[in-house]
């Protein structure tokens, strides 16, 4: 059954082309984003935004020179009333204060343009990496990965990074600004005063170091739960009928209570690492510029140092402002660590190396349909510890089988006989363990399979529709198709006449999943799906399985339409459905143990009249 999900949410994911990225959007390469090196990856994603980056902290180190410029103000100011005058110097400082804010409006509005232009470009450019990245990842990803955490990963993470840009940009650069202006002004007007900045920056890095090494674990604990409280949340909403049909809505509620649990101790946990940090910083910081003050005040009373009452007021000003800067980004820490931690688990996906190597492979022109399977042998990665020798029974074993073009050919067996598996092969979903899967007499793994696959159409027995209109699905991933095309298809799939009777016709929108459509017509939409790409390969799982005996025949008659000149691979359990097949395959762990039309099967009395007897009961 994973095997058949797999095959059908891949061929959806396959079948659609990644949109191209808007023109200024850059491409995030997956090499980009290190899991093991989180600030580097930041500092490499902001370098695709160089110059716009350079324009923003140009712009800020213009807009923020009041912050440094006022203290210098009130410095002269207080220093002109000690001394008694002249006060038309007091005009001339209060000039100088109004120029330096009046520009502060129009530098922060370009400030704000360009670097957030580039945050949320960057936000762009790692969605489209990850989705583009979800493409290329093999079915075994797929089928191993929660759906839920996938998404947590593309919105919640991404955004994640994001806020850590915004939030933190800022009060960095505002800090770097105010250290650089405090830094100069001091030295022109009180050199011997430096030494003592120097405690500020020490002091803060260690402060920083002992957060970051308890944080880092926190963080990845309080990731993973809200990971685990996703994939709960999401497994609720798909068994939710279920869960309703058989009463167990208490189970349901408690399994997730549990993971809410979880993320309320990891949160709690390390909620109070960062009370506790932040408490600790700022009095450690606020000592620090008490003592600044105190010491600037001796100096100026003993004649320790040449100080005016401005001065010793500016190197408070400054140092204040220092511990302020200091305290805040301190303050930041768990956000920067909450945003690293994020890059991390987009690295998982980027740096994933279980990808579908497609790129630089030949592109085959449009099949014939010929299907040969070579001695094929295909056991699943996980069947077995990593390291130990294969024990396991492989899914199919040594299996070798050849499809003329236009032949139709229906496996049958009991379940773990390998039907689904020789499905997803052909497909290419997953490559042989050993032996070759042959497309018009070209082994599949020297091709392109994405061109391969625009040729291929699969009905499933459950029928994948998205949210949107009937046309939309129908003609998913073909770009501008022609109505009459459409309508044609929707004829063949015996579906015009349920669509015609609908308020807003093929503009109806089908509801999330199709719930608003019988499994009958989402079948039948399936078909015309198929159709409407008029494939040369046509892949049926229990297309008509799920369904009551009146819609069966009208499925049945609809898939006769569609298979017809077509090279057809059917998987049933209701052998009445393939009795018109070429050729019926009978698998029994992995192997062939006999093939033949319906009536040469019968008449041999083997494995398949068996089975035959057992269903005409």
């Amino acid at each position: 059954m994973a095997g058949r999900r797999a095959l059908w949410a891949g061929r959806i994911r396959q079948t659609v082309p990644m949109r191209q990225a808007f023109s200024h959007v850059r491409e995030v390469r997956p090499e980009i984003v290190e899991g093991a090196h989180p600030v580097r990856s930041v500092l490499r994603l902001l370098g695709l935004h160089r110059w716009r980056m350079a324009g923003a902290v140009a712009a800020f180190a213009v807009k923020e020179t009041p912050v440094w410029m006022l203290p210098v103000v009130t410095a002269q100011i207080i220093d002109i009333v000690v001394a008694g005058g002249p006060a038309s110097s007091l005009w001339l400082w209060a000039g100088i204060a109004l120029a330096t804010l009046a520009q502060h409006y129009p530098n922060h509005v370009l400030y704000t343009k360009l670097f957030m232009g580039a945050v949320r470009s960057l936000g762009a450019g790692l969605r489209n990496a990850l989705a583009n990245r979800l493409q290329q990842l093999s079915i075994g990803f797929h089928t191993r990965a929660n759906s839920s955490i996938v998404q947590t990963k593309v919105v919640r993470d991404v955004e994640n990074v994001e806020v850590m840009l915004q939030q933190v940009t800022h009060p960095l650069l505002s800090a770097t600004m105010v250290l650089i202006g405090a830094i100069v002004m001091t030295a022109i007007e009180v050199p011997q005063f430096l030494p003592v900045y120097a405690l500020a920056i020490p002091l803060a890095v260690l402060l920083r170091a002992i957060l970051m090494r308890r944080s880092r674990e926190r963080n990845e604990l309080f990731r993973r739960e809200v990971e685990h409280f996703s994939a709960r949340v999401g497994e609720m909403a798909s068994l939710m009928p279920i869960t309703r049909a058989h009463g167990l809505e208490h189970i349901a509620t408690d399994r997730v209570a549990a993971g809410a649990e979880g993320v309320r101790t990891a949160g709690y946990r390390l909620d109070l690492l960062n009370g506790r940090f932040a408490s600790l910083s700022w009095v450690t910081l606020q000592l620090l510029g008490v003592a600044c003050l105190v010491l600037a005040a001796y100096f100026a009373i003993s004649g320790l140092l040449p100080i005016s009452p401005g001065q010793v007021v500016l190197l408070s000003s400054y140092f204040a402002l220092l511990t302020t800067a200091a305290t805040g980004l301190l303050m930041l820490l768990p956000i920067i660590a909450r945003g690293t931690e994020s890059v991390r688990s987009i690295a998982e996906v980027l740096q994933d190396p279980d990808i579908e190597h497609n790129a630089g492979r030949a592109v085959a022109a449009r099949p014939s349909g010929a299907i040969a399977l070579d001695a094929v042998t295909f056991r699943y990665p996980d069947a077995d510890a990593p390291g130990d020798p294969p024990t396991s029974a492989p899914a199919l074993d040594g299996l070798t089988l050849s499809i003329a073009p236009g032949e139709t050919v229906a496996f049958v067996g009991p379940s773990g006989s390998g039907k689904s598996t020789l499905l997803n092969l052909v497909l290419g979903f997953v490559r042989p363990t050993d032996g070759r899967v042959l497309i018009d007499g070209v082994d599949a793994s020297t091709l392109d399979l994405r061109a391969v696959r625009r040729h291929v159409s699969v009905v499933p027995q459950e029928s994948v529709l998205f949210e949107g209109s009937i046309r939309d699905n129908i003609t998913y991933g073909l770009g501008d198709v022609h109505d009459a095309t459409v309508e044609q298809a929707l004829r063949d799939a015996n579906a015009l006449d349920i669509v015609t009777a609908l308020p807003e016709g093929w503009h109806t929108r089908v509801g999330e999943r199709g719930a608003r459509l019988s499994g009958g017509q989402r079948q039948r939409l399936s078909i015309a799906r198929a159709l409407v790409r008029d494939p040369s390969i046509l892949l049926l799982d229990e297309a008509t399985s799920a369904l009551d005996s009146e819609s069966e025949a009208v499925i049945a008659d609809a898939l006769s339409r569609l298979m017809r000149g077509r090279t057809t691979l059917v998987v049933a359990h209701r052998l009445s459905t393939i009795r018109s097949a070429d050729r019926i395959v009978v698998l029994e762990r992995g192997r062939i143990v006999e093939q033949g039309s319906h009536d040469e099967l019968l008449a041999a009395d083997g494995r398949y009249a068996q089975l035959h007897r057992v269903q005409a009961g």
